[in-house]
């Protein structure tokens, strides 16, 4: 989580994001990611960053915190005020109890697994502050803590009850010893556990929405698609099925949609629109999804360039808003369909390694 590389491109990211905000405050994972955290943001932006952690002596504190809100406090017997702090790092102790309504951006540079903790956080900057302009308070999150627990207004924090079962724990690769799973070194025998592998972190804030209801749209050039039959999760043999379009936009990162071939109304115009708009001139409108996904790998629709998806916060699935096309295909000559669309591979999401929803479909 403290690598060079991480906390640099991270430091680099927010100095620059932060360039019009008057104060902000910045939550990091323990005593030795906060310097580093601090010293690099200090470096990038040639401002002070101050550090504020369970070793830091009240008055210090105190101090550092006035010149966080902007209060005058005085460098020497003369009075001659210090500078007052645009930036400043702590390990949670500006959580609770802390009161800066001058905060205009809150950076999450520590994951967290309580939604509570998580409210507290991003608590510190939601505060009004008339007096000193603020008008918005920006939110940084580099734990992937929105994505985990969803836009701060939806989150509900229920009563922990203590449970009966036994601690977590593992066992010593070297005394063997049964030990509780938070330490990092044995207490039997001084066995140092290697730290994990992957960081929770990462370089870039992620782009979730804070607050639900706020909408994101993203482009992304098409590298590959693949058409399936979908059917839902215990649904009865008889119910229509779906075609289900996976697009390939990244290293295992698909985004997906679905048309409904064999429904009626309002589902089947939106279908045979889609098809339209892809199918080779006078390919026929298929009646079933396994028609349509045959057609389809049979290279009668138009191949996608790039889509554009639209995020809403609070909601669970994003929905493909355009489509570009390359040029529709040539229509070919008649031959024995039958055949292709009975043996044609499922081509479903577990062979591609693409996330199956079940009984959850966004339409």
């Amino acid at each position: 989580m403290d690598t060079d590389e991480l906390v640099l491109a991270a430091c680099r990211e927010i100095v620059d994001l932060t360039r019009d905000r008057n104060a902000v405050l910045i939550f990091t994972s323990g005593v030795d990611h906060c310097k580093h955290v601090a010293q690099k943001i200090a470096a990038f932006s040639g401002r002070e960053c101050a550090v504020v952690t369970g070793e830091t002596s009240p008055g210090e504190r105190a101090e550092i915190i006035d010149r966080f809100k902007g209060k005058s406090v005085p460098a020497d017997l003369f009075g001659t005020p210090k500078p007052p702090l645009k930036f400043l790092c702590n390990v949670n102790v500006l959580t609770t109890g802390f009161d800066a309504p001058n905060t205009d951006c809150v950076v999450l540079l520590r994951p967290t697994n309580s939604p509570g903790l998580l409210i507290q956080m991003v608590g510190r900057g939601t505060r009004l502050s008339p007096e000193t302009g603020k008008q918005n308070c920006l939110v940084l999150d580099y734990g992937g803590n929105i994505m985990r627990h969803g836009p701060v207004d939806m989150i509900t924090v229920t009563d922990r009850t203590p449970g009966n079962g036994d601690a977590p724990a593992k066992k010593c690769p070297q005394c063997l010893a049964l030990i509780h799973a938070a330490y990092q070194k044995c207490p039997e025998c001084g066995y140092e556990f290697p730290p994990p592998e992957k960081s929770n972190i990462t370089e870039h804030a992620a782009k979730d929405g804070i607050i639900s209801g706020e909408t994101f749209y993203d482009e992304y050039a098409v590298k590959n698609v693949y058409y399936c039959v979908h059917e839902k999760r215990y649904a009865d043999p008889d119910a229509p099925k779906t075609m289900r379009i996976d697009y390939e936009v990244g290293i295992n990162d698909f985004r997906s949609e679905w048309v409904c071939p064999e429904h009626t109304g309002y589902a089947r115009g939106k279908f045979e629109k889609w098809w339209k708009n892809r199918a080779a001139p006078d390919c026929p409108i298929p009646s079933t999804a396994r028609e349509a996904v045959a057609l389809a790998n049979d290279g009668l629709l138009a191949v996608p360039q790039s889509i554009t998806v639209k995020s809403v916060a609070g909601e669970k699935f994003d929905r493909i808003t355009k489509c570009v096309l390359g040029e529709r295909p040539v229509m070919r000559e008649p031959g024995d369909d039958s055949a292709k669309i009975n043996d044609w591979p499922s081509n479903s999401p577990q062979d591609l390694g693409v996330s199956d929803y079940g009984s959850e479909i966004p339409f």
